[in-house]
């Protein structure tokens, strides 16, 4: 049974989950996430492949992907060798630092608060409760 009662264990079951990298993961913004599931799925690729997929599956010009792929670069997020595109950093490393940002902005940086907000309005399947108790052991072993 998950027991959120003692949340500095849980705030640092879940840090221990997020890791290190999580500071110096650069942000990325909805649009650029749309991209980088793209580039994700198909790195290393070239530009000029990268611009037909997104205008395909997100209706961008060439003009867009090119001004995205600059501004990402630019902050690290991915490079661009020879016109080849690939990500510096994960999609769960993103994931994991958005997620942060929610927990720290929203919930004063309270898991325990995250998680009763999350639960009250998403039940928990018994797979999904044992996967996280599963984590929590883990995490109580290592």
């Amino acid at each position: 049974m998950l027991d959120f009662s003692h949340g500095s264990n849980m705030f640092d079951f879940l840090m221990h989950c997020v890791g290190e990298k999580r500071m110096s993961t650069p942000k990325v913004f909805e649009s650029e996430y749309r991209f980088c599931l793209i580039l994700w799925e198909n790195e290393p690729i070239k530009s000029t492949e990268l611009a037909k997929l997104c205008e395909a599956e997100l209706g961008w010009k060439k003009a867009t992907t090119y001004t995205v792929i600059k501004r990402l670069t630019e902050r690290e997020v991915i490079k661009s060798e020879n016109a080849v595109i690939t990500s510096l950093v994960t999609k769960e490393e993103v994931q994991t630092a958005e997620v942060e940002e929610v927990v720290e902005k929203t919930f004063a940086g309270s898991i325990p608060q995250f998680l009763a907000a999350f639960t009250r309005s998403k039940k928990l399947s018994k797979k999904e409760i044992d996967e996280i108790q599963k984590m929590i052991d883990d995490y109580k072993e290592s």
